[in-house]
């Protein structure tokens, strides 16, 4: 056991090293998801090495630039690298993606997309409102959100009167699609009459959106909710608390105190900081299969109403490509994802990521991402010889 532990080490410190030579000389341009923000970019202990960008721009926005390969929408030039995201790639996005732009025998193709998780997260649910602890049933929460519920004393065991007013992301964002896929399995047997959630089989009904207010009827968010301002997490929770009775849902980064649920609610009985690993993020497993471990779709598990622990959790990913015609952002990539998905029983951002209040990947699945889609030998691996010889994204 010990040999195997030494060898890992001397693997993952080479590919340190490696890095480090890389990361004078290129930089890495990359963006999207406001919810990881904070933890890639910005604060002493962010995980991002100092020559990669990090343009906060939400989730839609990046996958948009990444897959177009439009730097202007991270306000930069040259070709974009990466991207992060909480809004899994769908089905769409990957056929329009390898029908522009890795078509096979086009010698100018760019290869094929790489999509895991980076870290798992909460979706958080924070309040402004005075008085005690508060817990918010499943029921209340799908009241609250579709705009049935618009009173503080609609919300049972509050302990709290007057209007109430849902703080909601504008634009597109992972966020969004973490809540709004938990409230479409919790909801669905709520009777949500008398709201303008858009209908199935004749039925007010939640569904899984980035954009929040594509829920209702003309995507347009009932009058009493408030669009927080395009620009992340902080903004939206800043709004909460612009004024009183307001309430909304942001990712774990910018909360204060997670414990603390007279401003942060608890969700069945348990805060944002109480995520079930074994209930949740212990009950997928990596894909196993040659077809599944080629598929970007098959590598981002996704949960809907989690046995125990708090239930709206997810996966913020990261999106790369498999090929790049500059050997050197393929070599400072590897390196950086060779410290996230370090090998052994402890990854070497685990305590960043926790400082920033998420949770670091189970080491089941971050052997998987190692092994499969970090290293050249993999079959699928980042800068695999055969798979990227002479193509990739530009330089």
């Amino acid at each position: 056991m010990h040999k195997y532990k030494t060898l890992a080490a001397l693997v993952a410190t080479a590919l340190l090293s490696l890095a480090g030579t890389a990361s004078a000389q290129v930089a890495v341009t990359g963006g999207g998801a406001s919810l990881p923000a904070d933890l890639y970019k910005g604060s002493t202990d962010s995980i991002l090495p100092a020559n990669f960008s990090y343009a906060v721009t939400g989730s839609g926005t990046g996958k948009s630039a990444f897959l177009t390969d439009n730097s202007s929408l991270f306000s930069a030039t040259g070709t974009v690298h990466f991207a992060g995201s909480d809004s899994v790639l769908s089905a769409g996005e990957l056929a329009t993606y390898n029908s522009t732009y890795n078509v096979p025998g086009d010698p100018n193709r760019y290869g094929a997309l790489l999509q895991f998780p980076s870290v798992a997260t909460s979706v958080t649910i924070p309040f402004n409102k005075a008085g005690a602890a508060l817990n918010i049933s499943d029921a209340n929460l799908c009241g609250i959100f579709s705009g049935q519920i618009t009173t503080w004393q609609g919300v049972a065991g509050s302990g709290r009167t007057g209007t109430l007013q849902v703080v909601y992301r504008n634009e597109s964002s992972g966020t969004s699609e973490l809540l709004t896929r938990f409230l479409t399995t919790v909801c669905a047997s709520q009777n949500l009459a008398g709201t303008t959630l858009k209908q199935v089989n004749g039925v007010p009904r939640f569904s899984v959106q980035s954009t929040f207010k594509n829920l209702f009827v003309n995507n347009t968010a009932p009058a009493t909710f408030v669009a927080a301002p395009a620009d992340g997490g902080t903004s939206l929770y800043n709004a909460v608390f612009a004024a009183t009775g307001r309430i909304g849902y942001v990712g774990p980064d910018v909360i204060p105190d997670l414990t603390d649920a007279t401003r942060i609610a608890t969700l069945r009985g348990f805060s944002p900081d109480e995520v079930s690993v074994q209930e949740t993020l212990e009950t997928i497993a990596p894909p196993s299969t040659v077809a599944d471990l080629a598929n970007p779709e098959k590598w981002v598990p996704v949960f809907t109403d989690p046995a125990d622990g708090y239930p709206i959790a997810g996966y913020t990913n990261l999106i790369i490509g498999q090929c790049y015609r500059d050997s050197d952002v393929t070599t400072a990539l590897r390196g950086y994802l060779a410290r996230q998905y370090s090998p052994g029983t402890a990854g070497l951002n685990d305590a960043a990521i926790r400082a920033h209040g998420f949770i670091p990947l189970t080491q089941l699945w971050r052997d998987a991402i190692r092994n499969n889609l970090v290293l050249a030998s993999a079959d699928n691996g980042l800068g695999n010889t055969t798979d990227c010889n002479a193509i990739g994204r530009p330089q």
